[in-house]
């Protein structure tokens, strides 16, 4: 008799979690005490649900490279945050709690990033099966996942492919 897995990924606490980051008050405030350069830089999640995320960084002193365009680790900060956003949503409250970590990031770039330029991931579902997987196996599973970011005008600036690893917590 084959058994059946239960998604240990929880929609309420992915709920939970998305109020959370789209709070006008609590989100900023988690920025400016844990991730200070993203929120100086001016980087921001613009939606966020199960499948999608979106986050913007826009060009500014803060974000400027010598060239007159966003800085390219800005860019690299709001594609990574574009894929851990997905991933904090499908481990929030996890029991047992699941790791995650960069293990790999690799980027390619097509046009000067000069105006708010937003990066888009679209993986959320497979991030989400790559969790159970690890809860499942107990071992340590890995991912790669797309971002791509474009420009105002809705032209690709950059392209960014994360490599997250997740592992149940014992």
């Amino acid at each position: 008799m084959e058994q059946t897995l239960i998604h240990p990924v929880s929609e309420a606490k992915s709920q939970e979690f998305f109020d959370l980051v789209r709070s006008s008050m609590k989100f900023p405030l988690y920025l400016f005490l844990k991730i200070p350069s993203a929120f100086f830089s001016g980087l921001r999640i613009k939606s966020v649900n199960e499948e999608t995320s979106v986050v913007t960084i826009p060009y500014k002193w803060f974000s400027q490279n010598p060239f007159k365009s966003t800085y390219f680790a800005c860019l690299s900060m709001a594609a990574e945050m574009s894929t851990g956003v997905l991933g904090l949503a499908h481990t929030h409250k996890l029991n047992p709690s699941v790791s995650m970590l960069v293990v790999s990031i690799e980027g390619d770039f097509y046009k000067k990033a000069t105006g708010l330029s937003s990066f888009v991931c679209k993986e959320g579902v497979r991030i989400k099966e790559t969790i159970a997987d690890a809860i499942h196996s107990g071992e340590g599973e890995s991912i790669q996942v797309t971002s791509i970011g474009t420009n105002e005008s809705g032209e690709k600036v950059a392209e960014f492919r994360v490599t997250w690893s997740f592992k149940a917590r014992k």
